[in-house]
This record gives structure tokens, C-alpha cells and sequence, in this order.
């Protein structure tokens, strides 16, 4: 089964309630793509200001995030040392937490640290790990670290930080690739996800399919989604 996870990158807080009230109900998570200019060229809600009132709230827990009860999110935190603030995300309630390979030099200690602040896989507060890669970055890189993950995610796009980006055919190598050395590794892609690119992702082994535009520039969301996961079955 094929999970299909709307990607979001919020302009600020009420963007982003609105965006996620047009997939409540059609999809169980989305993902949070957390962004602050430094890691990409340009940031996202909450580091479009320096000290966002509302993410400020949540953290301190005086404010529930969006839709809570309803839907449940991941956070690709798409930023430099996330070290710093990954464990602010958990506070806030995501369910998957994700970082890229290239945010730090310090990713097996930070993964390390990850794992022994959490509860373990048998908990139902489990909170899921994932690791990013560019196109351009060598899958050999993450190899140390796959067994520590729950999946890994594929940039699927060249250029990262920005949505509607072309699909890039090279993570379709970068994924078969993968699944030869560790067959039993869960497969994400994000970037270029659509109705044309599915097929090709999930044939080579992808089984999360993260999709921004193609969903949200969508004139029927719900088809969008329901088409996307057919591609899987």
C-alpha cells in the first residue's frame, strides 16, 4: 500500500491551517516542510519571523497546532542544525520527525540523541525517524544510518526548498539502488511528485509519495489523492 502524504510549506500559521483544512479527511498526515533559509534559499513559517507569536505558543503548549485531533503531521526540517530544535517539533505534536543528511556534520549524534530521548517502537507515543538526501548527495552517505531509520527519503527535484520544481529521473537510480543493498528499507520521495511520476517511483520501490503542488494547484484535491494512491494497488 502506497501512503500519499499533501506536503505543505506554510507562508505562516493561518496558511497553514488552511492548507491542512483541505486535507483533513483525505489523508490521515502531512508533511510540514520546515524551512529557514539557510539550508534552502528561502525560509518558511515559523522562520519567516524571528519569533513567531504563534509557534512561540504552541511550543510552550498555550496554543494547539492545527486541526490536532484530526489529522496527524510530519516535519522535514529542511534547515541548518536541527540538532537545535527537532525536539521543539516533537512538543508541538508531529508524529515523524526528518532531516536531511546535509543540515549538519554531526547527523549519526544527532540520530544517537534522537533515539534515546524517545519512547521505543512498541510505544503508541513512537514518534518516527526519518533521513533525507539530496539528488546530487551519494546514497552511500546514509548507508551507516538505515538501520537506525524508519524509512529514507528521496529528494525527487534539484533544486530542494521550493514547489512545482520538474521531477528529476536520477532518484529513480538513487532508489533501486538503495533497495538492492537493503531491500526490507521503507522508500520515500518528495519533489516531483505526481501522476505521471508515481508509477515510475513505486515500480522502482518507493512506498511514500510526498506531493505538493500536484495536490494542492489540484481542481479536485480528493481525486488528486485517491488517483495517487490507486498507483500503488
Amino acid at each position: 500500500m502506497v501512503e500519499i502524504i499533501p506536503a505543505i510549506i506554510p507562508k505562516d500559521f493561518h496558511d497553514l491551517k488552511d492548507k491542512m483544512s483541505q486535507v483533513v479527511g483525505l489523508a490521515p498526515l502531512v508533511q510540514i516542510d520546515v524551512m529557514d533559509g539557510k539550508l534552502t534559499p528561502k525560509p518558511s513559517w515559523p522562520y519567516l519571523n524571528s519569533e513567531d507569536t504563534d509557534f512561540v505558543a504552541i511550543k510552550k503548549e498555550e496554543k494547539e497546532f492545527p486541526f490536532w485531533d484530526q489529522i496527524d503531521f510530519e516535519v522535514d526540517l529542511m534547515i541548518k542544525r536541527p540538532e537545535d530544535v527537532w525536539f521543539d517539533w516533537v512538543i508541538a505534536g508531529a508524529k515523524r520527525i526528518i532531516f536531511h543528511i546535509e543540515s549538519t556534520d554531526n547527523i549519526g549524534s544527532l540520530i544517537k540523541d534522537f533515539r534515546s530521548r524517545l519512547v521505543s517502537k512498541d510505544s503508541a507515543l513512537y514518534i518516527g525517524l526519518g533521513l533525507a538526501l539530496d539528488i546530487d548527495t551519494e546514497n552511500d552517505q546514509i548507508y551507516p544510518f538505515v538501520s537506525e531509520l524508519d524509512f529514507v527519503q528521496f529528494m525527487g527535484i534539484a533544486q530542494i526548498g521550493f514547489q512545482g520544481e520538474p521531477f528529476d529521473e536520477r532518484v529513480i537510480l538513487k532508489i533501486r539502488e538503495l533497495k538492492e543493498k537493503f531491500p526490507e528499507a521503507v522508500v520515500s520521495v518528495d519533489g516531483g511528485v505526481n501522476l505521471e511520476s508515481a508509477p515510475l517511483l513505486v515500480e522502482a520501490g518507493a512506498t511514500r509519495l510526498v506531493s505538493g503542488s500536484a495536490i494542492f494547484e489540484s481542481d479536485n484535491i480528493k481525486n488528486t489523492i485517491e488517483e495517487l494512491r490507486k498507483v500503488g494497488t
